[in-house]
């Protein structure tokens, strides 16, 4: 069985064929600039074994996108298939279900009907999501499309974890809530994660750490989420790339005040040019970061403290909640590509029986365990998969 997975952003579309009988990744890429004016140029990349192909093209709206992707794809020279009817199953990565999408669904003219009411929780990337479906239907009206929820994972919360302290109304009138992100990925390095303990994951509790421009933590107890980092919006949590994260609602007020900003400025500077962007005013990259840091740049350095220390609270409280922690994953960009951030992020919980293994700080890229043998939590580094994860649960809803 062939899957296409396809993930729209709000100009980009990105996209993997999987076969399934092996897990093997036919062809992957992505199109950007995908309706916007720029200096750069749009572009399509097609990605087919050690084949790699790059080409500048006009990408008004996602629908040419996607009959791009498909001339690749069907490509007598450079195509992983020969005919549409080869691929038995589109699965689109989802943001946010809101309150009525909790688990994987079908695509019916109902559910795109009630697919609408969740836009308004996902402003951003919802929409975006909507045209990539629609794409996809227009040029393959008899493929089963699948909606695979980032929030899907987290609605085993309990109450008392997910919703927030404000009148209780609220989350009755309009279902505010914790409803977190990353939920493919969190589920996909829960099952791993069990595999590399040699033990079924409900036998298991783990933090997973999905650490990259977009990060957030999840306390999962016997393969079931009870707590993440991010909240009704994927802007609450860790110090991001460009998000700020955790902060003091009467910020907004204030700063609003001063700047003279409306909601949507004040917004477009959370979500934009706050997080490790906004401490350094230089970048949002952690790679960049720490080269600058090594330079001497006070800013820099300061960002990668304040980005190793709330993970490490957010360590701390997931111990807390869980009671027994069997490993904590680190994964995402960051999480497989720095361990010298990971280092700095787990320190000083050596009394907590956390103790990396110091001889990773220099290595750019690791899988496995970055603990010391006599750490009582184990620390490992684990490769995500959300494309993968995307595809098994599409291909359990088709079945």
């Amino acid at each position: 069985m062939k899957i296409l997975v396809i993930n729209c952003g709000s100009s980009s579309l990105k996209y993997q064929l999987i076969d399934m009988e092996n897990e093997k990744v036919l062809a992957s890429g992505k199109c950007d600039r995908i309706g916007v004016e720029s200096i750069d140029s749009p572009f399509i990349e097609y990605k087919r074994d050690s084949k790699k192909i790059i080409e500048e093209v006009p990408l008004p709206n996602h629908t040419v996108a996607f009959e791009l992707v498909m001339k690749y794809l069907l490509d007598p020279e450079v195509g992983a298939i020969k005919k549409l009817s080869e691929i038995d199953a589109i699965g689109h990565r989802i943001v946010h279900g809101g309150p009525n999408f909790t688990k994987t669904t079908l695509v019916t003219d109902e559910v795109l009907k009630e697919y609408n009411t969740s836009i308004e929780y996902a402003p951003l990337h919802n929409p975006a999501h909507l045209q990539g479906i629609n794409a996809c239907l227009e040029l393959m009206p008899n493929t089963p499309q699948v909606l695979v929820f980032d929030t899907s994972f987290h609605t085993t919360i309990p109450e008392y974890a997910s919703l927030y302290a404000i009148p209780y109304e609220y989350y009755e009138k309009y279902a505010i809530k914790r409803y977190g992100a990353h939920g493919s990925s969190h589920k996909f390095i829960s099952e791993e994660a069990a595999k590399k303990l040699g033990k079924k994951k409900e036998e298991i509790n783990i933090i997973s750490c999905h650490l990259g421009n977009g990060s957030s933590i999840a306390a999962i107890k016997g393969g079931v989420c009870i707590d993440t980092s991010m909240g009704l919006t994927p802007l609450e949590g860790l110090i991001m790339g460009t998000r700020s994260g955790d902060l003091d609602p009467a910020i907004l007020e204030f700063v609003m005040k001063k700047e003279n900003l409306s909601i949507d400025e004040m917004m477009t500077v959370l979500n934009k040019k706050s997080g490790l962007y906004g401490i350094s005013q230089i970048t949002g990259d952690i790679r960049d970061l720490k080269g600058l840091a090594a330079e001497g740049n006070k800013r820099a350095q300061l960002a990668i403290d304040m980005f190793a220390y709330r993970v490490k609270k957010y360590i701390g409280a997931y111990m807390a909640a869980l009671g027994n922690v069997d490993a904590i994953i680190f994964e995402g960009g960051i999480g497989e590509h720095n361990l010298d951030i990971i280092n700095k992020c787990v320190s000083g919980l050596e009394p907590l029986g956390i103790i990396f293994d110091d001889s990773h700080n220099g290595d750019e890229q690791y899988e496995g365990v970055v603990s010391k043998p006599k750490s009582k939590v184990k620390m490992i580094v684990i490769p995500t998969n959300e494309e993968l994860e995307i595809a098994k649960e599409t291909m359990e809803a088709i079945n």
